[in-house]
């Protein structure tokens, strides 16, 4: 899932150590980000994505979304103020050296924060996106808040909104693999441990950013994997798992992961998951 599961970010020093960020990136690229691609292309076409449109990814990760929409023709800049190994990647596939015939010249990708990525000269943008899911971790939109605050001043007067949740835990095989995640010195309920998605998760917070609601959708975006490694990979490579590292060691989580995915390995030894997402459409008031 930029990306396809909500992040978490250790601070540089400590454990987060023990944490190989470069590699993860990659298998982030290679591995996890394709998962949400369904939502990507569902959003896209109901809000009709072309080139007209002028985006602003926040949390753009390693790009594959802001490729997506740039396929369309649209001008896309994209911000990533947490994980520069994926905005490296991101410009690979946006930005290569020489310039590709596949990607347009007003693309954009900006190591920051939203305000970094406009000045006076710059038009408004037709179209923000949040694709990073909520919903999963307590507190994991904490920081949605504040991106959202710093970009919708740089967004035309009407343009949406869009952020993902996901779904229902029993509509998401995931769910019971990400409880692995769950630090085990955690209170329940506490910052960075495990709870269901709540229905009015990306209500509340696009009301607290002062947007207006404009109706919402559900994407079936399964995870699937080739074997249990590839999904081990993929799953750490979201994040969601270093603080459950840091607690205890890399090798215990992996078994755990290892244990809880036992349920969704078919016969050929993929691993096969259904999700579904929710997104909803805000307006810029």
């Amino acid at each position: 899932m930029s990306p396809t599961l909500v992040r978490q970010h250790l601070s540089p020093t400590g454990p987060a150590s023990r944490v190989d960020r470069s590699a993860r990136a990659r298998d982030w690229s290679e591995i996890q980000e394709r998962m949400l691609v369904p939502l990507y292309e569902a959003v896209y076409e109901r809000l009709e994505v072309g080139p007209r449109t002028r985006l602003l990814g926040l949390g753009c990760g390693s790009g594959l979304a802001l490729l997506m929409a740039a396929s369309r023709g649209a001008a896309v800049t994209g911000v990533e103020p947490a994980a520069p190994e994926r905005l490296a990647l991101a410009r690979q596939r946006l930005l290569p050296d020489p310039p590709g015939g596949q990607v347009r010249g007003d693309t954009r990708l900006v190591d920051g924060s939203p305000e970094d990525a406009a000045d006076a000269t710059t038009p408004a943008y037709s179209l923000v996106t949040a694709f990073e899911p909520i919903g999963c971790l307590a507190g994991d939109s904490a920081g949605l808040g504040a991106l959202l605050a710093a970009a919708t001043p740089l967004a035309a007067h009407g343009a949406p909104v869009v952020l993902v949740g996901w779904g229902p835990p029993e509509r998401c095989a995931t769910s019971a693999v990400l409880r692995v995640a769950r630090k085990p010195t955690d209170p329940p309920r506490g910052d960075g441990s495990w709870r269901p998605a709540l229905r009015d998760d990306l209500e509340e917070v696009a009301q607290r950013a002062g947007l207006r609601l404009d109706g919402s959708g559900r994407v079936a975006c399964p995870f699937g994997y080739a074997d249990v490694t590839s999904a081990v990979r993929g799953l750490l490579s979201t994040g969601l798992f270093d603080a459950a590292i840091a607690a205890t060691d890399p090798a215990q989580v992996d078994k755990e992961l290892t244990e809880a995915l036992h349920p969704y390995r078919r016969r050929d030894r993929t691993v096969w998951m259904p999700n579904v997402f929710r997104y909803l459409i805000a307006r810029v008031p």
